[in-house]
């Protein structure tokens, strides 16, 4: 007897999933950094911002300095459009949304706050998504699980109708904390049900769910 697929909505991550973004918040940050005459970010730095709220990044590279609050208010009134020339959208995510949107709900959870939206205008994928939870529209970002939960809120769906796709440790508590299923994309190290490495790979996943099966 053929197993319906229980899932309803397919979350994913955006820095390090939807795109390789790595280069673009080097850039962004250090140039933060430089308005301050501050030398670039430190490797330990640049991996933490990588997967920390806008505030949360500005007041770690910031931590040494009186600068916090200047530094963030910049950020905050800063062009991003310049920086997303250096995201590398993941390979075949446009086909894969593609496909995707005719069985399936789509959402972002994502730590990114006021960038989102360019992020996904300039790159021709806003009319994929049928929701879109930043930074800015929860009041603890993750690795709580509120914006998973505003999600499944939204679309009144149980933890087990949705499945998270995200690359850090932070995306792995998330989802363990809203009680939803997850996929490691490009991450090795994260002991997830699920573990993919590209977007076909993801779509193999989503396609043969029968529910998930926790290591």
């Amino acid at each position: 007897m053929e197993i319906k697929n229980p899932l309803r909505v397919i979350i994913f991550d955006c820095d390090g999933v939807m795109f390789d973004s790595r280069q673009a918040n080097i850039n962004f940050y250090n140039h933060l950094l430089a308005r301050f005459d501050l030398p670039p970010m430190a490797p330990d730095e640049i991996d933490f911002v990588h997967m920390a709220t806008g505030r949360d990044a500005v007041k770690h590279i910031f931590r040494k300095t009186s600068h916090f609050e200047e530094a963030d208010a910049y950020r905050l009134q800063m062009e991003y459009a310049p920086f997303i020339k250096d995201m590398i959208m993941a390979p075949g995510l446009e086909d894969l949304l593609s496909k995707l949107q005719r069985d399936f709900l789509l959402a972002v959870a994502t730590n990114r706050s006021n960038t989102m939206d360019d992020v996904l205008q300039l790159n021709g994928l806003t009319g994929f998504f049928d929701m879109v939870v930043s930074s800015l529209d929860v009041k603890n970002p993750k690795p709580h699980p509120e914006s998973i939960f505003k999600i499944l809120s939204f679309f009144e769906l149980a933890p087990t109708q949705a499945i998270y796709i995200g690359d850090s440790s932070v995306d792995y508590e998330t989802a363990g904390a809203a009680g939803v299923c997850f996929v490691a994309y490009g991450n090795e190290q994260l002991k997830a049900p699920f573990r993919a490495n590209s977007m076909d790979d993801v779509g193999k996943i989503i396609e043969t769910f029968n529910g998930c099966h926790k290591t």
